[in-house]
């Protein structure tokens, strides 16, 4: 199989942990909770926590100003966490300079991002043809290519589904074990659908909240932590997208914040490499990072298209649960595999439901 051919230009420029103060961002007060857990599961030390939280804001704000001035050059971008700095991929070597000059690192590659998400798009077009042996696929921006996520045995028949799909290029990976949605049975920080299913709250919004689409299709009403009523969804989208909208009733109150108390200042995304965390009503706080965005993952009841990977721990119950970096909602837990977690992003849940993102 081809694979594309990346050459690399890394170039020495100003580290972003290395920015004068009035550059730093400032932060909502975070949850006590939040630094420990960074800790604990990123091996960090508390200053090195802080130091990423603030690299990583800025490394947020740099991509998104640089995905819109490179346009069709753009190639995608990478938060290394070591060093606190963001690197840019162009296709252009004539826009090398001007990333260069953003005090990112740069590098040229084959593909740009928009590129390689028509690549995706194609695949999701003829997803109802893919074998049942595909289990995921989406870009894989640190690579500059689409990964392809398989059952091991099956690569053979992967590759013909590519190569039918107009996507021979995309690289094949087998996995031990499918993607599944995460379910659970028992109390915690939680809201119930029906008399067993529990998922967890994701992100507050104006009428009530955000969740995973999947933890909707088991019925309409709903009740909270406590087993008081609690609402009713009023809409949801799975498999396709995998998210759904709560109203709440009156006396239940919205809040800008997550369950143990971090609060939600926006939606800025954040770059693939970036840490982030999660509050999960099985699993509770736990963090890891951002390994690609737009992916595409196959579960028993259908696809889930434009899904954010990570690397943190979560179980069944957690389906639902917010992905913060820092202070920033993420994403929605859709569903998990063999060391992989995959949320929906939150913008497009906001966007496709008409809703207004709860701040505190």
């Amino acid at each position: 199989m081809k694979v594309p051919i990346v050459v690399m230009a890394i170039v020495a420029t100003a580290s972003l942990a290395a920015q004068p103060a009035d550059a730093l961002p400032s932060f909502v007060p975070l949850n006590a909770g939040l630094l420990p857990a960074m800790q604990r599961d990123l091996g960090l030390t508390h200053d090195q926590a802080v130091d990423e939280l603030a690299a990583s804001t800025r490394a947020s704000r740099l991509e998104q100003a640089l995905r819109s001035q490179l346009g069709d050059a753009f190639g995608g971008a990478v938060f290394r966490p070591g060093a606190g700095r963001l690197e840019v991929a162009v296709t252009d070597p004539a826009k090398l300079g001007l990333v260069r000059a953003s005090g990112a690192d740069v590098r040229q590659v084959r593909y740009s991002a928009r590129q390689l998400d028509a690549m995706v798009a194609r695949l999701n077009a003829r997803e109802a043809a893919a074998p049942r042996s595909i289990t995921s696929w989406g870009v894989d921006t640190e690579h500059n290519r689409v990964t392809v996520g398989v059952e091991p045995g099956h690569r053979a028949e992967a590759e013909r589904f590519l190569a039918q799909s107009g996507a021979p290029d995309a690289f094949v990976v087998e996995r031990a074990q499918s993607p599944r949605p995460q379910f659970g049975v028992s109390g915690g920080d939680a809201y119930y659908v029906g008399a067993n299913i529990r998922c967890s709250v994701g992100f507050a919004v104006t009428i009530g909240f955000l969740s995973a689409g999947h933890c909707a299709a088991n019925g309409r009403s709903i009740s909270g932590y406590n087993r008081e009523p609690m609402g009713y969804f009023v809409t949801y989208s799975f498999p396709g997208e995998d998210y759904s909208l709560a109203r709440v009733n009156p006396n239940w109150m919205p809040l800008g914040r997550l369950a143990n108390g971090t609060r939600v200042a926006g939606s800025i995304e954040a770059p693939v490499g970036a840490s982030v965390c999660k509050d999960g009503s099985t699993t509770g706080w736990t963090c890891g990072r951002i390994e690609a965005r737009n992916q595409t993952v196959r579960y028993e009841q259908g696809e889930v298209v434009g899904a954010i990977k990570t690397d943190l721990h979560a179980g069944a119950g957690d389906s639902g649960s917010p992905l913060v970096a820092g202070n920033q909602a993420q994403g929605l837990l859709s569903g998990g595999d063999d060391g992989s977690t995959y949320f929906y992003p939150v913008r497009a849940a906001l966007f496709a439901t008409g809703s207004t993102l709860v701040t505190g």
